[in-house]
Order: structure tokens, then sequence, then C-alpha cells
């Protein structure tokens, strides 16, 4: 499955349009993982376990939407995104969202 950010892929053409395709994961903060970012909010820098976390949930969110497109026959998922959104207090919404294609 090709994933791409643009609207095209190189020496490719785009066959037909099978829409809209997403992926996503609610993700929640744990306690061990509090205690470890509110000691290294106190030195500074970066927050370890919760960039490992949200790495981790966009892959999902990533699988998810391909496994999607993969339903609808597509070859291809252009013009993916991202988006990280609050849906309660501690808790987080990873959705990867994109335009899947079959390629000619």
């Amino acid at each position: 499955m090709i994933t791409t950010t643009t609207d095209f892929v190189p020496n490719k053409k785009i066959r037909e349009l099978l829409g809209i395709v997403r992926g996503n994961t609610i993700r929640s903060r744990g306690v061990g993982g509090d205690i470890v970012a509110g000691i290294q909010k106190v030195f500074g820098g970066e927050i370890s376990a919760y960039v490992v976390s949200m790495n981790e949930a966009r892959e999902e969110a990533l699988r998810k939407m391909e496994e999607e497109a993969q339903k609808l026959g597509a070859d291809a998922v252009l013009n993916v995104r991202f988006t990280t959104g609050e849906v309660m207090p501690y808790a987080a919404e990873i959705l990867a969202y994109g335009t899947a294609v079959k390629l000619g």
C-alpha cells in the first residue's frame, strides 16, 4: 500500500477515486507515564514517555487507515494527514485520513 502526503504518485495515473479513508485511536496517559513526565518536566526537555506513546498512536491510526483502504481495493492513499484532539481530560484521539485510489 502506497501512502503519501502528496496528491499524486510519480509515474502513476489515478484510475479511480474510491473516497476518503480514515483510521483513529484514542490514547490516555497512564499514571506511570505522568510520574516520569513530571520528573522530566522539572529538568526540561523532551517528555520521552509521551513521544513514544504518540508515535505508537500515529502508527496505529495509519495502519487502521490502510486497512480501510485495502477493504476498498485501493492501491494507494493520497493526501494523508494526521490530526490530534483531546476527547476528554488526559485522553487524545489521533486520526489519520486521506483519499483512497486505484492506480493505472
